[in-house]
């Protein structure tokens, strides 16, 4: 079986997942934050969102560089609502999947580092990147997102199985 072959059922289940909890988000719940030390609901939606950009940048390049020297350093984009949200998204999810379906397994193999400033900070295999700094990364940061759906009284969806709010 090919790599891909194994991380696309995978992909398709977490980005469903995903979209479900993104598209709860109200957009006049952008500026929520629980705590000082954490992201605003609009940041880490954006940061949730952009995940699947990240992701094809992994499969298209051999490094980023995230504010490389003399360059402007990235900057996630700032939805203004929930459906510039999901659009951001819903592109980066598509772009992500097409370019997981068509890399052969020695693509996946190969190293690959993210840079600061011209400095290294790891290099993995390409594989290894997906499933840990994207795939888990998405997990995570979904989690913390359902948390923030709870505090603002906002239905969470099932994900793994059932919630407090879906039983199906």
């Amino acid at each position: 079986m090919r790599i891909a072959d194994a991380l696309l059922p995978e992909f398709d289940q977490e980005m469903t997942n995903t979209r479900k909890c993104l598209e709860r988000i109200p957009a006049d719940k952008f500026n929520y934050k629980p705590h000082t030390k954490s992201f605003e609901l609009g940041a880490l939606a954006t940061h949730i969102a952009t995940v699947c950009d990240w992701g094809v940048v992994t499969m298209k390049n051999d490094s980023f560089d995230y504010a490389p020297v003399g360059g402007p350093p990235y900057r996630p984009p700032v939805p203004t609502d929930t459906a510039e949200l999901l659009g951001i998204f819903d592109k980066g999810k598509a772009e992500f999947r097409e370019a997981l379906a068509a890399t052969d397994d020695a693509e996946f193999m190969k190293p690959w580092s993210l840079l600061e400033g011209g400095k290294t900070l790891f290099t993995m295999p390409r594989v290894v990147v997906i499933r840990s700094m994207i795939f888990n990364h998405l997990v995570h940061h979904r989690g913390q997102l359902t948390v923030y759906l709870r505090m603002n009284e906002i239905a969470v969806p099932a994900i793994y199985g059932p919630s407090a709010d879906e039983q199906n």
